[in-house]
């Protein structure tokens, strides 16, 4: 909490600012660290951009010499903007219109279809545009569903890829199609235990001996093994490193690491979800019997997931004094409560802190993914301003929105008012 103090005292932290979010780029670059030494150095990994697309961290990444996993139009635009090479940004999006096949096909973008439709719409695009398509297929491996439905996407029914029971249709695209090079699984995000996300990679790469025994060694050139590593939002969650999840792939999945395939990866949370805090003042306490209400700054505009399902989505909390000192004092019940005009609007409920004040400063935890990414319009509230750490240094990642940013928001990025 060092940090917001410094924030406070050196006018980063404005009287003005009702709430900030701040980054500790050292730690990312840590956790990005950790990753790429648990893998082979050739290894793709492909940052999530859903998970945080803030321009300057994504900027900071593609430096540090990853990938980008894009799942819209918006996000691949993104990612070439913060310097991503064409060649290392995967396309995801499980909606894929013609146009953004074109833009795909024509940028060299790595293209995992999601269905076996879209490989007939690729292989007609690359037809007509004289270009060999570069991607691989996404498959369902049905290996069950963790803790959380909502985030799960590798049950018996999915929305995503080719159920791997269509295992003729499968062979048969890879027969018809000698530009699909790869293979693409994702488990879920968050919630699934490791036993699961091994299980359904090691399905999907039995596929791909499947496949190189049936078409010759090499034919799956390629191997996104998604994302979906957890992190730790409770003390007690003890998630799996990168490198035992790699260890634990390596024994299901003998030869995952030789030449004959490029491995590629898509994490997002586990990556930055540690490396952030909000930190929002308290406006008002309102005490009523049982019950302690802090009012802040933030709420379901930026905790969209943790005010519609609490149970499956905690922070830890922290409470501050004005000036950024942690205060003391017995912990007693709070409820943090958003300031948005509806009644579930708690990110976190059952907050054990200090008596809380007006103007007191609540720090909630591991914020770096999930959270602005997802950022509702409810209520027309402004995004708060996004600072970054980096070697003792402060920068603004993102500035405060202000109204008239709003009002152009709702007009439109072509319009005026």
């Amino acid at each position: 909490m060092e940090a917001i103090k410094r924030a406070l005292a050196d006018g980063w932290f404005r009287e003005q600012d009702t709430a900030v979010v701040l980054y500790d780029l050292d730690a990312l670059t840590a956790r990005v660290e950790a990753l790429t030494s648990a893998f082979p150095a050739e290894t793709v990994h492909a940052f999530a951009v859903k998970a945080c697309p803030l321009p300057p961290v994504l900027a900071m990444l593609a430096q540090l010499g990853l990938g980008a996993e894009a799942a819209s139009l918006g996000e691949i635009h993104l990612a070439l903007a913060a310097g991503f090479p064409s060649e290392r940004i995967v396309f995801d999006s499980p909606a894929k219109t013609v146009e953004e096949l074109r833009l795909a096909l024509s940028l060299g973008l790595f293209v995992n279809a999601d269905n076996l439709d879209e490989l007939d719409r690729l292989d007609d695009l690359g037809r007509d545009m004289g270009l060999v398509p570069r991607a691989g297929l996404r498959i369902n491996p049905q290996a069950g569903t963790g803790r959380i439905k909502a985030t799960s996407v590798a049950g018996r029914y999915s929305k995503f890829g080719v159920p791997l029971p269509q295992r003729e249709a499968i062979v048969d695209a890879f027969g018809r199609y000698p530009w699909l090079s790869g293979l693409h699984v994702h488990i879920g995000s968050q919630g699934c235990p490791l036993e699961l996300l091994v299980a359904g990679v090691g399905a999907v790469y039995d596929l791909a001996a499947d496949l190189d025994a049936r078409f010759g060694p090499g034919r799956v050139a390629v191997f996104d093994l998604g994302g979906g590593l957890p992190a730790a939002y409770r003390d007690a969650d003890r998630p799996p490193s990168p490198q035992a999840y790699f260890e634990a792939l390596r024994v299901r999945c003998p030869g995952l690491e030789g030449n004959q395939r490029r491995l590629v990866t898509e994490f997002g949370r586990m990556m930055a979800a540690p490396c952030a805090v909000a930190a929002s003042r308290v406006e008002y306490v309102k005490r009523q019997p049982g019950h302690r209400t802090a009012v802040m700054h933030l709420g379901a505009d930026m905790f969209v997931r943790e005010c519609y399902n609490p149970r499956f989505w905690p922070h830890r909390t922290r409470l501050l004094g004005a000036h950024g000192l942690e205060k003391q004092g017995k912990p007693v019940l709070h409820h943090l409560a958003g300031p948005l005009c509806f009644s579930g609007d708690f990110p976190v409920r059952r907050a054990m802190l200090p008596e809380a004040t007006a103007g007191d400063i609540v720090v909630i935890e591991d914020v770096g993914a999930y959270t602005l990414s997802m950022w509702s319009r409810y209520n027309s509230r402004q995004m708060p301003r996004v600072l970054g750490l980096r070697q003792g240094h402060f920068s603004v990642l993102r500035e405060r929105e202000e109204p008239e940013d709003l009002v152009q928001f709702w007009l439109g990025g072509s319009m005026s008012a």
